[in-house]
């Protein structure tokens, strides 16, 4: 057999193997508590009731008897089935079940089995009793059978916890009790608790009345605050509308500062640029005049040479073309009109054009004007030429003295040069090529850029004042 809770194999006790009927019965009712001893641990762990509750209760359970319940025990003996099937609970057993047959004796004429048939009989036997046993005392407790002696220790252990632990829940129970019975009221004090229960229901209609006119004011301080809610959502709508308008303005506003700003910004920029076109001189800014070293220059571009510094004829050309175009502008600015001559000024093959009208034309004619000869005059040199050839540099220096011819006429119009002009020569220099000293050429040149130059200042002088004089409407 095995413990029912550690499974292990036991051994049992010897006084287990002969069971005799007297025995099975005396060890099975040990285990069901008798009638005598019940209403007694009542009577002594319950409070004291009146006598005919308690003779009532005695009386019925001296005729009742102790229900025997039947466990599901699965049995150790496999492969055999039990008469009695564990399922069938709540069953009565009666002694004839409970105590096992007597052995069934042959008669002397009958035939025996053999004696080791006889033994094994009486061990099946000895084992279905004490399996029964075992089968009894599980069903009437709720520890299942059989259990080794450790684990029977272990169960000891645990139920004295348990009754420490009943035991004391039932002293509370009990002192509860006492004081339950010590706290029972007088007549006094049940006379004053009535008189405080009157009082208090008393004070609770007065509380009622006092409650229904809060619920009447409160009611009507509901209604209060819906007629307080709608006046409020008309101020927010009113709100809302007000800013709707205010921001609509505000985008208004906002653009046409805008706009204003933007306006002012551009006056700004507009009066400075004027003041600064005012400033601005033209003529300097088209015709830049300077020098670089021993030579005048144009808009960067050198007018003479030397025998040092040769520079080309494309660039004293290209000189001589804005020069040209300088003395053309500032004629056409003032509205002067050249005596015998017309500039053409055309970059680096510049002309200058004489003209010559016959002397036998009458000047009184003003419908048919006569017309002039005209000889072009070329205001460049196409090449280095040996400066002993005359020939050669005859039109470009007819060309040099006809521009300070007009050069001249310029001093005479209004404009007073630096330097005296007289035919070929600007102070004591001759303008011409040939039969002369480049250095001295070169210096006729610089002179002559100088002049420009003081033509230009003039200009932008006379200018400057005209537009002074002229009031300028701002708007």
């Amino acid at each position: 057999m095995y413990c029912q809770k550690c499974r292990t194999p036991i051994k049992l006790d010897g006084s287990l193997e002969d069971l005799n009927p007297a025995a099975f019965k005396l060890l099975t009712d040990s285990t069901t508590p008798s009638a005598q001893q019940r209403p007694l641990s009542v009577h002594q762990s319950r409070p004291a009731y009146s006598q005919d509750r308690r003779d009532a209760y005695d009386r019925v359970s001296s005729r009742a008897s102790q229900p025997t319940f039947r466990r599901s025990i699965p049995s150790s003996r496999h492969g055999r089935e039990s008469r009695h099937h564990p399922s069938m609970s709540f069953v009565m057993l009666t002694e004839s079940q409970v105590v096992p047959q007597a052995p069934h004796i042959v008669p002397d004429g009958g035939r025996p089995d053999s004696a080791g048939l006889d033994g094994d009989q009486n061990m099946s036997d000895k084992m279905e009793t004490v399996q029964r046993l075992f089968e009894v005392l599980s069903a009437r407790s709720d520890i299942d059978q059989p259990i080794c002696v450790e684990c029977t220790d272990m169960l000891v252990e645990g139920l004295q916890k348990r009754l420490g632990a009943a035991t004391k829940e039932r002293d509370a129970y009990v002192e509860y009790l006492r004081q339950a019975n010590a706290d029972i009221p007088s007549e006094e004090e049940v006379a004053l608790a009535r008189k405080q229960l009157e009082d208090a229901r008393a004070a609770e209609e007065v509380a009622m009345k006092e409650l229904e006119r809060l619920e009447q004011e409160k009611a009507a301080m509901d209604e209060e605050l819906l007629a307080l809610d709608a006046e409020a959502q008309e101020l927010d709508k009113e709100e809302e509308a007000f800013w709707k308008e205010r921001n609509a303005f505000a985008v208004t506003l906002a653009s046409f500062q805008s706009e204003r700003d933007r306006v002012n910004n551009r006056y700004d920029h507009d009066i400075k640029q004027a003041q600064r076109l005012q400033r601005t001189n033209v003529y300097n800014d088209t015709f830049t005049i300077g020098h670089d070293g021993n030579f005048a220059t144009i808009n960067g571009l050198r007018l003479g040479r030397t025998s040092a510094v040769m520079v080309g004829w494309e660039e004293i050309n290209a000189a001589w073309g804005q020069t040209c175009l300088l003395l053309a502008t500032v004629a056409e600015k003032v509205g002067y009109t050249f005596k015998g001559y017309r500039l053409c000024p055309m970059g680096s093959t510049s002309t200058i054009e004489k003209l010559d009208f016959p002397p036998s034309a009458s000047t009184d004619d003003a419908a048919h004007p006569p017309k002039p000869k005209v000889t072009v005059l070329e205001l460049y040199c196409s090449g280095d030429l040996p400066l002993g050839l005359n020939f050669l540099h005859r039109r470009f220096d007819n060309a040099m003295v006809a521009f300070l011819e007009c050069l001249r006429q310029m001093d005479e119009f209004g404009f007073k040069l630096p330097y005296t002009i007289r035919k070929d020569k600007i102070r004591d220099a001759s303008i011409k090529l040939s039969f002369n000293q480049e250095e001295t050429w070169t210096r006729a040149c610089k002179d002559t850029l100088i002049c420009c130059k003081y033509l230009l200042a003039s200009t932008s002088d006379m200018d400057q004042r005209q537009r002074s004089a002229t009031p300028t409407t701002r708007r």
